[in-house]
């Protein structure tokens, strides 16, 4: 099994990305050291250039670990015909529990990795760089995480027994149970709706908001909302806008709907999500960074631009998500 095209491309990305990142991170320690903008010194001109050799390279080891979130579902997805039991992705983590945990740590990488790429495209398009030293202490904290990232999937994918018999997804996702998913499964459908549109249309609204006036509360609302609506969307998605894809008043996976035989429409839909919250929270993120003159100008500049990426992810988000409620024969409320 450990000889599957995604687990080899997995394991063998992630270790190059965490020799990336070990790299990376004795040229931190450097920089928390011996950085001075101010000085024309040798070293500081080794510095400089250094950093920005190594902040290439970190961009494509980050970029890799963005990847490596769909191709860790994709090939769960994929490997779950090995197991008796298994329907889905669901049976391929139940078969191993670790991969819970690597589905997890993925999860919060997929968004740091990518708020540090725009950070750090952010503060290179500025003369002085003034983000250079919060970049690179970042990355401290970054770089374990992917070393346990590298850790935790070896332990998921070596521990794999296709032998075991393993669990599908009707068993974990149903109203039967103390887990979180049972507790969403179990919420009244309409009460769930409610929700859903109330943090929707929060979110739509204070993007609105932001695109017209320039005051700094709206951006860091708009941060708070943007991680709101991604934990509710995320149990919309196991509540009732799985029964709609399916067409099924029963059926609340989030991950078949990742198969061919759906169209592949989680991807698309989980796709639209991860933009609405990445760029939702990143002017709320800025905001603190306006005090730097040269970051100011650069992020007016392209505030409208992440704004409007934030309200197209949405769109993309909203439109897979709500096709088959107004196009589909099922309907909820007759049940």
């Amino acid at each position: 099994m450990i000889l599957h095209p995604g687990i080899l491309a997995l394991l063998g990305g992630s270790l190059v990305t965490l020799l990336i990142m070990v790299g990376a991170s004795w040229q931190a320690v450097r920089i928390l050291l011996f950085w001075d903008i101010t000085s024309s010194s040798e070293e500081q001109l080794r510095l400089e250039r250094r950093t920005w050799l190594i902040s290439t390279l970190v961009n494509y080891a980050l970029g890799f670990q963005v990847f490596s979130a769909v191709l860790f579902v994709f090939t769960a997805d994929d490997i779950h015909r090995l197991f008796v039991g298994a329907m889905c992705a669901t049976g391929s983590l139940n078969a191993n529990l670790v991969g819970w945990l690597v589905l997890l740590l993925k999860g919060f990488l997929l968004f740091a990795a990518g708020l540090w790429v725009l950070l750090n495209h952010l503060d290179q398009s500025t003369e002085d760089c003034p983000l250079v030293r919060p970049k690179y202490a970042a990355l401290l904290v970054l770089t374990p995480l992917v070393g346990l990232d590298l850790y935790l999937q070896w332990r998921y994918f070596s521990g794999l027994q296709p032998a075991v018999i393993t669990s599908c997804c009707g068993s974990l996702f149903s109203d039967q149970g103390e887990s979180v998913a049972a507790d969403l499964i179990a919420l009244p459908v309409g009460q769930a709706m409610t929700l859903f549109a109330l943090a929707v249309g929060g979110y739509l609204l204070l993007l609105g908001a932001c695109l017209r006036f320039p005051f700094g509360i709206l951006r860091q609302l708009l941060f708070a909302a943007a991680v709101l609506m991604f934990f509710i969307s995320l149990g919309a998605v196991i509540s009732f806008i799985s029964l709609y894809i399916y067409q099924m008043p029963t059926h609340h996976c989030p991950f078949d709907m990742l198969q061919g035989h759906y169209g592949y429409i989680g991807y698309p839909l989980y796709g639209g999500l991860y933009l609405a919250t990445l760029y939702g929270m990143l002017p709320g993120i800025c905001q603190p960074l306006r005090k730097y003159p040269s970051l100011r100008r650069e992020i007016n500049r392209r505030e409208r631009h992440w704004l409007l990426t934030a309200a197209l992810g949405m769109l993309v988000f909203l439109v897979f998500s709500c096709w088959q409620m107004v196009f589909g024969s099922l309907r909820l409320f007759g049940y």
